[in-house]
């Protein structure tokens, strides 16, 4: 069982006349990448080749088949690039220290304890017990005998001071503070 196909010389007369605006077309549709505008352009085509049909005498143009095609393709592809995680270079790759490299952990923890003992010493206390106790802040305040307000802007403060301190290290968007632990006293 043969399928039918469009001859070529329709292709050609279609490719022709059509052609240059399915290109434009598709620009808009990526942004101006020619490339992937190319690729669905040809696909486009390569359809009208499988759907002799789609030439009846019955569609006074094949223009509104080809475009309906050629943005169905390109919608079909920016979901699927969508539903693929985001792939990166080979430059992130080589810069990227290797989780099972003991050295680049050893070094990354003495450029944390430098940069702790930095702090001054009330700085200091308030992260000790939030991030490496792991108390809450009003668990903390009582502690060490402050208001819990005062512990909040101490670690702010502090991983402020530890952000200028350590390369590429960026503090949390929101306030950097332990989340209080299920079923403790707020």
């Amino acid at each position: 069982m043969t399928t039918a196909t469009t001859d070529e010389r329709t292709l050609e007369e279609l490719q022709r006349d059509h052609g240059p605006a399915l290109l434009s077309f598709l620009l808009g549709l990526t942004y101006g990448d020619r490339q992937r505008a190319e690729d669905l352009a040809q696909e486009t085509l390569v359809r009208a080749w499988l759907h002799p049909e789609a030439f009846d005498d019955a569609y006074a143009s094949i223009r509104p088949w080809l475009f309906t095609v050629a943005r169905r393709l390109a919608i079909d592809a920016r979901r699927s690039r969508l539903a693929r995680p985001t792939e990166i270079g080979d430059g992130v790759l080589a810069v990227t220290p290797d989780p099972a490299d003991a050295t680049a952990t050893a070094e990354a923890a003495l450029d944390v304890r430098a940069a702790v003992r930095g702090l001054s010493p009330e700085h200091r206390a308030v992260l000790v017990r939030l991030y490496f106790h792991g108390l809450t802040v009003n668990e903390a305040a009582v502690e060490l005998g402050i208001p819990a307000g005062t512990v909040k802007s101490r670690s702010h403060y502090a991983l402020r001071q530890l952000g200028r301190s350590l390369p590429g290290y960026r503090p949390p968007r929101r306030a950097g503070v332990a989340r209080p632990r299920a079923g403790a006293p707020q």
